[in-house]
């Protein structure tokens, strides 16, 4: 499918994607805190700052937008037919990344957890994820 943007407008568009504090972070933030979870946001001090810590569960919670992490198969993932190569590339960086920071911190003894955008788009299945979000930060076997 053809861009319906030129490309100075694309990356524009694509470049005003703010990257912390996101509306899916922040759904997922207002409900762990109202379920009576506190945390901290974008941690700094541990491996690929995480969107959520949850020091007192040793757990951490990455909120991936599909696009910016490449969740396969989700419809939400697939590139723009404009400059590919570009976005495989920072895509499959990206995948790197995350593959390296997870391992990084599974060392240092954190679980870790991930929630997808794409688990969030409707609100009936939004809570379901997130209710399941709550076991897995709870259940000390995972």
């Amino acid at each position: 499918m053809a861009d319906i943007f030129s490309p100075k407008k694309r990356s524009e568009i694509m470049s005003s994607i703010k990257g912390q504090n996101t509306k899916i972070e922040n759904i997922t933030a207002k409900w762990l805190h109202s379920q009576g979870f506190r945390y901290v946001r974008n941690n700094k001090r541990l491996p690929g700052k995480p969107d959520i810590t949850l020091t007192k569960y040793k757990t951490v919670i990455f909120v991936h937008g599909c696009f910016w992490h490449g969740h396969q198969p989700c419809k939400m993932s697939s590139l723009p037919s404009t400059n590919t190569a570009f976005w495989e590339e920072k895509i499959a960086k990206n995948k790197e990344r995350d593959q390296r920071n997870r391992i990084e911190l599974e060392k240092a003894g954190w679980k870790v957890l991930t929630v997808w955008e794409c688990e969030l788009k409707n609100m009936s299945e939004a809570e379901k994820r997130l209710l399941y979000l709550v076991n897995e930060i709870t259940d000390p076997g995972n």
